[in-house]
């Protein structure tokens, strides 16, 4: 039976608005600077004092944490005496400051899954994260609403040994998928060990549980048996990878080396006057002490790596702030007492997990780690500071475009972390042709339109043609002649010389020789009805709707279409256009359909739902569902449709949710039959 959760994301708002409110008037709400200043470019303050939170590996194949703990910082009384203050505000970058600093939506997450992969225990992980959420108002995120999950590296609730320099690591991973995607899920995978076994086991986990985005703040030395662990634990195309490039200076370091991952350098974050609000250089603090980098003695250089000085793979993609001095606020009550500020790649690593995260589901087939390399100027270029000495010197120092220490630059918005465009920013769009249908031994001609913003030539591709059916790679066109009856979920797609990419989706319905009389074949009319390509096309819907986290699940397989359940004002949208044959007599739409609500209230509709059709620039309304259709589970509906025969009808459902107590409207499974 499914337990209603108060948000979908989170508790409700109001509570936070009340801390806002609070903080707001103490007029220090928006999180505080480091306690140190930093030197901007040319690296951290000799004044600043660090400890690593976790000892440097001892035997090979063994990892350590890469989270480094200010010890010089003081944070206010209020909050030394108190977990939370809405009269004091942390030492340490916060929110707001990541926000600002990398362009990032407000409210970004929402939909997806980051998992956090670390060694041992944390008894407190979810109550220090909790604590963090309400002292920078966002939602909570608790095992009783569905948002946060902790997991033995097999999924289990046997927990490993607790240790306290990785129970500060993962209170840094937890709070920065917090500040950066607060509205995603979170799923929390413990390894048994710091051996990459164990925590290679726990990835594989972490993906099988459903998560998109998988960040893992650990590393050591290379060694000969790391391809072997490429394809045993981080080869997952779709999901978004990420490892932190290290705390020791210049020197590769695995799983950062992995060809399968996004290797993630560190930077040093300041406040400056120019248009950005802030500048960045490599953060090196000695020659043993800074953000790692450097040429792979192991793996493979991937294929959307294309620097010179380096044959193998080449570390880092991307970064993002590491430097303790320009360090970020943590909540940490079991590795410490508290408020602390924290540094190290061990804080890149979450922050670029979580900005895929905003940017959207990955690619089915893709490495999410070429998207920077597709989208170069989508990217703060990070052109100062150096990790060490080494030749040829990119591979140390920054300069324009690529270096090893930062990669590519730090996120500026989110285009760099999203799929389907090449390397010269080049867009491929390709057109939908609507659900198609065709009979047993009837040649069949598909022309396949797409276009490239760049002018470049298209290669095509497809999948889940009918049985003797094949599409030309120079043309587009699908032709040949059915052999099999049924119906089958194509995907069509381009993609240009730069490695960008463009797909649509539809159904190709083929009946069996003769049949469908009265010039009708019987057939279901909806692309992607049930929602498992994990993308919405060819329907269009708001961001976040397509969805296979765990708190609501689906009627059947992994994937839905989930609308509102965030207990704010919110309207999402799901919509499919289709034309039903002129020679059918019956059309009919189904869909099963889940309420979901916090509200209480016997006799007022707060959320609603809205079923139309429109065709001809009418719109008629099917149904209104409200808060107060709620129910424990899934309950199939049905409208004709036999009106519209002989015409395209726009199928469109509409989610309005009202400023506070969470409706959600999950719809899975949808169809419109003919015959």
């Amino acid at each position: 039976m499914h337990t209603p959760s108060t948000t979908r994301r989170g508790l409700r708002r109001a509570a936070a608005a009340a801390v806002s409110a609070a903080a707001l008037v103490a007029g220090v709400f928006a999180a505080a600077a480091p306690a140190t200043a930093a030197t901007g470019q040319s690296g951290s303050s000799a004044a600043v004092h660090v400890k690593r939170l976790c000892a440097t590996p001892a035997n090979v194949h063994q990892m350590a944490c890469l989270a480094l703990a200010r010890t010089d910082v003081t944070q206010p009384a209020a909050l030394r005496a108190n977990a939370v203050s809405p009269l004091a505000t942390p030492s340490g970058y916060g929110p707001s400051n990541l926000k600002s600093a990398y362009a990032l939506p407000a409210n970004g997450g929402a939909g997806a899954t980051v998992a956090i992969v670390d060694a041992q225990d944390d008894p407190n992980a979810e109550s220090d994260l909790a604590a963090y959420r309400t002292q920078y108002g966002l939602s909570a995120c608790t095992t009783a609403n569905g948002c946060f999950k902790k997991v033995n590296q097999t999924g289990g609730t046997s927990y490993p040994t607790a240790d306290s320099g990785w129970a500060g690591e993962i209170s840094l991973d937890l709070d920065m998928v917090s500040a950066v995607a607060p509205a995603a899920h979170i799923i929390l995978v413990e390894a048994t060990s710091a051996n990459m076994s164990d925590l290679g086991t726990a990835v594989n986990e972490a993906v099988a549980l459903g998560a998109k985005y998988v960040s893992n703040s650990y590393g050591g030395s290379e060694d000969s048996t790391d391809t072997s662990s490429d394809s045993s634990y981080f080869n997952h195309p779709g999901v978004a990878i990420t490892v932190s490039a290290g705390d020791s200076a210049y020197g590769a370091e695995y799983p950062a080396a992995s060809k399968y991952v996004t290797s993630v350098g560190g930077t040093s974050l300041s406040t400056a006057s120019n248009s950005r609000g802030w500048t960045e250089s490599v953060w090196s603090t000695s020659s043993t002490e800074g953000t790692g980098s450097g040429c792979s003695a192991y793996d493979a250089k991937p294929t959307w790596q294309t620097d010179t000085g380096c044959s193998k793979r080449t570390i880092s993609d991307v970064s993002a702030v590491a430097d303790p001095a320009t360090g970020v606020a943590v909540y940490d009550s079991y590795g410490a007492s508290g408020w602390q500020v924290y540094g190290g790649t061990s804080a890149s690593s979450p922050i670029i997990a979580s900005v895929y995260a905003d940017a959207g589901t990955p690619g089915a087939s893709d490495y999410p780690a070429k998207y920077p390399y597709q989208h170069t100027t989508a990217l703060n270029d990070v052109t100062s500071g150096s990790n060490g000495s080494c030749s040829p010197s990119y591979l140390c120092t920054a300069g324009v475009g690529y270096d090893g220490p930062t990669g590519l630059g730090t996120p500026n918005g989110l285009t760099a972390f999203t799929a389907g465009t090449g390397t010269g920013g080049n867009t491929v769009t390709v057109t939908g042709p609507g659900n198609q249908s065709g009979t047993v031994g009837t040649a069949v001609s598909l022309q396949i339109s797409a276009s490239d913003s760049g002018s470049s030539t298209l290669t095509y591709s497809a999948s889940g043609l009918p049985a003797g059916l094949s599409i030309n790679s120079s043309t587009g066109l699908i032709s040949g002649t059915p052999t099999t009856a049924g119906t089958s979920s194509v995907t069509v797609t381009a993609t240009d010389t730069t490695g960008a990419s463009g797909s649509a989706s539809f159904s190709w319905t083929i009946a069996t020789s003769g049949g469908g009389g009265g010039g009708c074949t019987a057939a279901q009319l909806l692309g992607n009805p049930g929602f498992e390509t994990g993308t919405a096309s060819p329907w269009t819907a708001s961001s976040g709707v397509i969805d296979n986290s765990s708190s609501e699940a689906a009627h059947s397989g992994s994937w839905k279409a989930w609308l509102d359940g965030y207990g704010s004002t919110h309207t999402d949208t799901l919509s499919q256009s289709v034309t039903v044959p002129a020679g059918c007599t019956t059309a009919t739409l189904t869909f099963w359909l889940h309420i979901d609500t916090a509200e209480t209230t016997t006799s007022t509709a707060y959320d609603t739902l809205k079923v139309q059709a429109t065709s001809g620039g009418t719109t008629t309304t099917l149904a209104t569902y409200s808060n107060l259709n709620k129910g424990t589970g899934y309950t199939q509906r049905s409208f004709s449709l036999s009106s519209y025969v002989g015409q395209t009808v726009t199928l469109k459902f509409t989610g309005v949710e009202d400023s506070s107590l969470q409706t959600s409207f999950v719809i899975d499974d949808t169809a419109i039959n003919v015959s």
